[in-house]
């Protein structure tokens, strides 16, 4: 009876990965191709703020922080890992670190993965652990 339970535990896994993947690919947001306007802010480390206006063809935030040469890092498993935004690198030894978000709302995905549309805002801040 063990192993019978083991197996139908395991079959539902599966199946319950299996949908959580086909519901990620459905509700995911689709690419925009075309020309768009997007508004960046940055909060630096003594709270000052500067916003970058981004007109791209770009389909990700990634891309389009990197046509305007605003971000570099690290590439890591899950993409870019950003350290340096508008000239400031964030002190690791302070545990420091730049937190990506969208209209106020921390994001899950990273740059990479975020497929930006016209109008949209994103911020980039110099956290603190």
């Amino acid at each position: 009876m063990s192993k019978t339970k083991k197996l139908l535990a395991a079959v539902l896994l599966v199946v319950l990965a299996a949908g959580a993947l086909l519901a990620w690919l459905t509700l995911r947001p689709e690419a925009v191709a075309g020309a768009k306007t997007i508004e960046v802010l940055v909060i630096h480390g003594d709270k000052s703020e500067k916003t970058f206006t981004i007109h791209t063809d770009a389909e990700t935030l990634r891309a389009a922080l990197d046509q305007e040469s605003l971000v570099a890092g690290e590439e890591g498993e899950f993409g870019l890992y950003i350290l340096t935004v508008d000239g400031e690198t964030a002190d690791e030894a302070q545990r420091q670190w730049w937190c990506l978000s969208k209209n106020g709302e921390m994001l899950m995905a990273g740059a990479e993965e975020t497929v930006i549309a016209d109008g949209e805002h994103y911020e980039l801040i110099l956290s603190v652990w």
